[in-house]
């Protein structure tokens, strides 16, 4: 059981213990550490024109993008219409030469 006086005694001296411990470093490890190069900031003008440059080609991708898109849609929709078409001119061809077969019939 603690009194009054060793907890005193005990929490000052682990308030010197812990006071008197410091981080450091060894000597080895600090010459190993070379100097970090300094940096260039960036000026306005230099900025500007990365703003302005991955501006255009962020847009530009995206209207490409978007133009392909469209582009295979209406591509989808010609290419139907087309065997739509050809369909019909099929069945047209068909229906003409049944007619022609039954006046050539009705002739002899």
């Amino acid at each position: 059981m603690l009194t009054p006086a060793s907890s005193r005694i005990l929490a000052s001296g682990t308030r010197r213990a812990l006071s008197s411990r410091s981080f450091h470093a060894s000597a080895r490890r600090m010459d190993d550490s070379a100097p970090l190069p300094a940096r260039k900031p960036m000026g306005t003008f230099r900025g500007g024109l990365f703003g302005f440059l991955f501006g255009s080609v962020l847009g530009g991708g995206s209207v490409y993008s978007y133009v392909l898109q469209e582009y295979k849609a209406s591509n989808e929709l010609l290419t139907e219409d087309i065997y739509t078409l050809q369909a019909s001119v099929t069945r047209l061809t068909n229906h003409v030469k049944v007619l022609e077969e039954k006046i050539q019939q009705k002739r002899k």
